[in-house]
């Protein structure tokens, strides 16, 4: 398992723009139901986004960079950002119903 969570804070005027393009990822997930990998994404008050990624795969691969929606996403989103995205290794300590197993 490969654990990452991707943290940014954007720019005020385009949260919302950025809220649209991660639901849009979700919806095209519902959709493709893609296996090996498991997503969450929490909007925090200040219009920082929590991105929490789950793969099977050691190395990290994962069937996201492969969704239109994820693209459409990932363009410009450095431009919607106050700052550079931090992407750090996680893992579960302590899980009680929250994310399935753990």
């Amino acid at each position: 398992m490969n654990r990452r969570l991707i943290s940014y804070r954007t720019k005020p005027e385009l949260a919302d723009k950025n809220a649209e393009l991660v639901a849009a990822v979700f919806k095209e997930l519902a959709v493709e139901k893609p296996g090996g990998v498991r997503y969450m994404t929490l909007r925090l008050d200040d219009d920082t986004f929590v991105h929490i990624v789950e793969t099977e795969a050691d190395d990290g691969t994962s069937a996201l960079p492969k969704l239109s929606a994820f693209q459409a996403f990932q363009s410009g989103v450095r431009d919607r950002c106050l700052e550079t995205p931090l992407v750090r290794r996680a893992t579960i300590v302590g899980n009680y119903r929250m994310l399935g197993e753990g």
